[in-house]
């Protein structure tokens, strides 16, 4: 493994001209009111796993259009007053899993939400909720990056998205989270989704977004044929007459374009032997982040990053902001 993209020097000052749709806004708004028209109507129940430092609850939501959404909420035991919140999403083609996998922020004493990805989770972690959109309306290549990509209504991702605005959403109706300190992360796919969340949300605290997947995409394709990158390759390859228009629909969720509304306090982390995330694309979301940042670079790490470093950076801070 080598070095491929810029050098960190490079890197550091790297700002592309960001490719924005001029009704980038107004689509967004539109988007999240047609499902605020849906109740909320969280469902969240007890269950016992047999963790003693741990209340788990199952959680079901109403997300896109009103379609139901699984999650996990887990609060350290003995809770009896309102307190932060992690808000966390997964990696591409994971799912919830099980709460024995969830047990970090909660240990730390905060409370903690982990969103299920629709249709996801056949891939070391499982999944428990269906994409209910399938009538998409093209071909695309196995995956979720091109499914729905002909345009923006239709792509996968803007039905993801608005799942993970009401996950913070239904996180901050329970009694005991303290709905003005919530913090959104998640790693890769999590990252990406991260940077959207909090450019639609406009008061979320913290964000921490891991290697983040779903920026400055049409630089990854160039630089990258890994997946899930090379799926939108592959698209392009077979439906050449079709390239323009998936770039267009791509600019409606590309996290280089939300990172610019986001003004919460950051942590990012890059791995800068990554070929899954390249670095610059990276790069290019962190350098046009509008709010106080910073960014943990893993010098030797391909699209694992830190791992278990990056969490400790990120639980030191938390609790430099939240204690």
């Amino acid at each position: 493994m080598a070095y491929f993209d810029y050098p960190i020097e490079k890197l550091r000052e790297y700002q592309p001209v960001r490719n924005e749709p001029d009704d980038f806004d107004d689509f967004w708004q539109r988007t999240l009111s047609e499902s605020e028209e849906y109740s909320l109507d969280p469902v969240i129940t007890p269950v016992d796993y047999g963790i003693k430092t741990l209340n788990v609850f199952d959680v079901t939501y109403s997300g896109y259009q009103g379609q139901r959404i699984k999650g996990w909420l887990l609060l350290p035991e003995g809770t009896k007053e309102k307190i932060p919140c992690v808000v966390e999403f997964i990696g591409y083609n994971g799912g919830r899993s099980i709460p024995y996998d969830w047990l970090t922020w909660g240990s730390c004493g905060y409370a903690h939400f982990v969103m299920d990805t629709r249709g996801q989770g056949s891939d070391k972690r499982h999944g428990d909720t269906p994409d209910m959109e399938l009538i998409a309306g093209n071909a695309q290549v196995p995956g979720f990056m091109t499914r729905g990509i002909l345009s923006p209504e239709t792509y996968y991702y803007r039905r993801v998205f608005v799942d993970a605005v009401r996950a913070v959403e239904t996180t901050r109706t329970y009694k005991y989270v303290d709905a003005s300190r919530i913090a959104v992360t998640g790693r890769s796919q999590g990252g990406g989704i991260t940077l959207a969340v909090a450019g639609l949300v406009p008061d979320i605290s913290v964000t921490m977004p891991d290697v983040p997947f779903l920026c400055h995409f049409k630089r990854a394709i160039e630089i990258t044929d890994a997946k899930p990158y090379g799926e939108i390759a592959q698209f392009c390859k077979t439906q050449r007459h079709h390239v323009e228009q998936v770039f267009k629909t791509l600019s409606y969720f590309d996290g280089v374009n939300f990172a610019s509304r986001n003004h919460a306090r950051s942590l990012f982390s890059v791995g800068l032997m990554d070929k899954t995330c390249p670095p610059s694309t990276v790069f290019a979301a962190y350098n046009h982040y509008a709010g106080e940042k910073d960014i943990q670079v893993w010098p030797y790490n391909d699209h694992e990053g830190g791992e278990a470093f990056q969490i400790r950076n990120q639980v030191q801070f938390l609790k430099g902001i939240w204690g």
